[in-house]
């Protein structure tokens, strides 16, 4: 799934403007422009599109965490990803909006998508580990669609 959509379905999740999202980035200390922000959160049919990189992306999921819940001091600054990937973005999510698995797996089913315990521990393991399974576009395309749902009714 391209980072542009994710950026886009968060913006609408939480009612964040362009300059919001720059703001999440800054936590990081990450310099994106609001223009270049403005570029990010475009379709790719509109003009002025840019893909947003994996770095931006990573920086910017962090700094979703720290938004969200608070900047731990404790703990040492995280390791940026290079590459990001669905498996990546869904952890990230989770931890974000402190979701447990049963919660995942309750805004999937409210799609109409089911996914069993299994699948989904398997998708937010560790790359390496024998268990490992990649997380498709469209278990992400539903999980953000379901995460958008339940927190634009409440």
């Amino acid at each position: 799934m391209m980072n542009n959509d994710v950026l886009r379905s968060v913006r609408y999740m939480l009612n964040l403007h362009n300059d919001h999202l720059v703001a999440i980035l800054a936590l990081m200390d990450a310099a994106v422009t609001p223009q270049e922000m403005a570029a990010f959160v475009k379709k790719e049919d509109e003009a002025g599109f840019q893909p947003c990189p994996d770095v931006v992306m990573g920086y910017f999921l962090h700094g979703l965490i720290i938004h969200l819940r608070g900047k731990d001091d404790s703990q040492p600054a995280p390791k940026i990803e290079r590459r990001i990937t669905n498996n990546i973005i869904l952890k990230k999510l989770r931890i974000a909006f402190a979701l447990k698995t049963t919660d995942i797996q309750d805004i999937l089913q409210s799609q109409d998508f089911r996914l069993s315990q299994p699948e989904l521990t398997a998708m937010l393991r560790a790359q390496g580990h024998k268990n490992y399974r990649p997380c498709g576009d469209q278990v992400l395309r539903y999980f953000l669609k379901g995460l958008a749902a339940r927190l634009r009714k409440n």
